[in-house]
């Protein structure tokens, strides 16, 4: 998922905490293989895994940064076949 910011970076980081308690949970659930803040800072990108696109927005509509209106996030399907990432198992 790659997110957009759709408000001032000072409001976004006003809720940050909230949003990384919540990629916490979906690391701990195995939802999340990775996670980080885009450079410069105008969105983010976590890697699910999940099986479907309509799955993970459904995984992402609880993200305090959508339920606040601060970010929007768009799907991208992707299948890693190379590098760190190949052959990449399912966690949970």
């Amino acid at each position: 998922m790659i997110s957009t910011y759709l408000k001032p970076l000072d409001e976004v980081d006003a809720a940050r905490a909230d949003h990384l308690a919540f990629v916490d949970e979906l690391e701990k659930t195995g939802y999340a293989v990775t996670a980080g803040r885009m450079d410069p800072p105008t969105g983010g990108i976590i890697l699910l895994d999940v099986d479907t696109e309509a799955e993970a927005h459904e995984v992402m509509a609880t993200d305090p940064y959508v339920v606040r209106g601060l970010a929007s996030y768009a799907a991208t399907g992707w299948h890693p076949t190379r590098g760190v990432l190949a052959g990449y198992q399912r966690a949970r």
